[in-house]
């Protein structure tokens, strides 16, 4: 497949898009093919290319997941221990799921814990003043009983990794993952970035203007409890990079057993565009009978996406630089990398037609700690509606995401719970609706994360 096909299509789609700036990496038949277009900042324009850094966003989890599982290789961590073996101080709102939440719990997103805490810029923002924090994070399920993707879970693992090793979390894992992988490009807080070639974050307002992402990263400039879920910069070709590794015998960092290990299935993911399941971090997807392996990030104003195909020995990488609109340009790139190099066609889903009393039983609000989601009806066609919650938006003294507006949604044959986003920024994205044993609409999943409900519509 030659270059400039790969090239054509993502000069096509970001300009399609309106996006500023996105860098592509391929990895197949042990080759490495780019494709960058578009420039690192509207104000500053410089061209894109494979070593420009773009903020990975959670993509951050698959490098604290695999430094962990490096721990566990070494005998320092096992993954069915209780937290509270390496961090005893650890408090949450019900005592007995703080005792007994495991490793395994957090890297699986099994822990029940909700999806974070707010940075509010205030007091201690390292990792152990978020873990004294985190009483005040609502509590979900109880540990094991179900999947709910968590950010939270993830910066606590990264205490871990600090409690075990003795080190800052950063300096950890550049001497456990980053240099002995040979990462030069993947690199924590703006200290590191500036002075490196990177890509301004955008968001497009609802008058269609393009406005600089303000902090750079998801979060204010700082914010170190967060790094270990989503803190890292990097570029396509460190991407690459990391994906040779994950398809590799651990170049003895640890053993190719416990690598590989992270890629069995650990959990099972319910209509979720995220996955089929996870393994140790990894989303698993089925890919028309192939094993894939992958993980997505959403920053302010950047998006980042990695696939790795292990039994062909392939892997794509995609970065954008503009919100929402690089989440579908990124989806549209795997999808057209996975066709193009390996033969493999996504199926779309196709909802049922509109009816109004499956309609009726799901419509309110829903809420995670940070958002609200609406889901309404004008009798013909349901619509689903997420942003960050007024009161937050109104207390910050920064730029936020814009909130994704409302969208149609339709349902999915089967028992009548699953659903398919069908417009909008966040289109393509399934989940479903969870009940109560009395058949009552409880919460809504979205992007792997459980919403509950809070009110009926009017």
């Amino acid at each position: 497949m030659p270059q400039d096909k790969l090239s054509e299509f993502v000069k096509a789609q970001a300009t399609e898009l309106g996006v500023p700036g996105v860098a592509v990496g391929v990895l197949v038949d042990g080759q490495e093919v780019y494709a960058s277009h578009g420039v690192t900042s509207l104000a500053n324009p410089v061209p894109v290319d494979e070593k420009t850094l773009f903020h990975l966003a959670s993509v951050s989890k698959t490098f604290t997941a695999t430094a962990l599982m490096r721990l566990v290789a070494e005998g320092k961590v096992e993954l069915e221990a209780p937290v509270r073996s390496y961090v005893p101080e650890l408090k949450l709102a019900d005592e007995q799921a703080a005792a007994q939440i495991t490793v395994l719990n957090l890297l699986n997103h099994t822990a029940g814990l909700d999806w974070n805490l707010i940075d509010d810029g205030e007091g201690d923002r390292s990792l152990a003043g978020l873990v004294a924090k985190l009483p005040q994070l609502p509590l979900i399920a109880p540990p094991g009983a179900r999947a709910s993707y968590s950010q939270a879970g993830y910066n606590l693992a990264g205490r871990i990794v600090e409690k075990v090793t003795g080190l800052p979390f950063e300096q950890a894992m550049a001497s456990l993952v980053l240099e002995p992988v040979g990462l030069a490009d993947t690199v924590y807080g703006m200290a590191e970035v500036m002075v490196r070639k990177f890509a301004v974050g955008y968001n497009r307002g609802d008058d269609g203007e393009l406005r600089a992402a303000r902090p750079w990263a998801a979060f204010k400039e700082g914010a170190r409890g967060d790094n270990p879920g989503g803190g890292l910069a990097s570029s396509v070709k460190d991407l690459l990079r990391w994906a040779r590794f994950q398809l590799g015998d651990g170049e003895g960092v640890l053993p190719a057993a416990e690598l590989h290990r992270m890629r069995e299935q650990t959990v099972e993911l319910r209509a979720s565009t995220l996955g089929d399941g996870f393994g140790i971090c990894w989303f698993l997807h089925d890919l028309d009978g192939l094993h894939g392996i992958g993980h997505g990030g959403s920053g302010n104003g950047q998006f980042a996406e990695l696939l790795i195909v292990p039994e062909r020995n392939f892997a794509v990488v995609s970065l954008a630089n503009l919100g929402p609109d690089g989440y579908p340009f990124n989806q549209s790139v795997v999808r057209w990398a996975l066709e193009h190099y390996l033969g493999v066609v996504e199926k779309t889903a196709e909802p049922v037609p509109y009816d109004e009393g499956q309609a009726r039983q799901v419509v309110g609000r829903y809420e995670i700690d940070a958002m609200n989601l609406d889901i309404a009806t004008d009798g013909t066609r349901l619509t689903l509606a997420v942003g960050i919650k007024p009161e937050i938006r109104e207390a910050s003294d920064e730029e936020m995401p814009p909130d994704y507006p409302a969208a149609e949604i339709g349902f999915l044959p089967g028992d009548g719970d699953e659903y398919i986003v069908s417009g909008g920024g966040l289109v393509g994205q399934r989940g479903y609706f969870s009940r109560h044993a009395d058949g009552s609409v409880t919460g809504v999943d979205l992007a792997g994360r459980l919403f509950n409900r809070v009110a009926e519509a009017a």
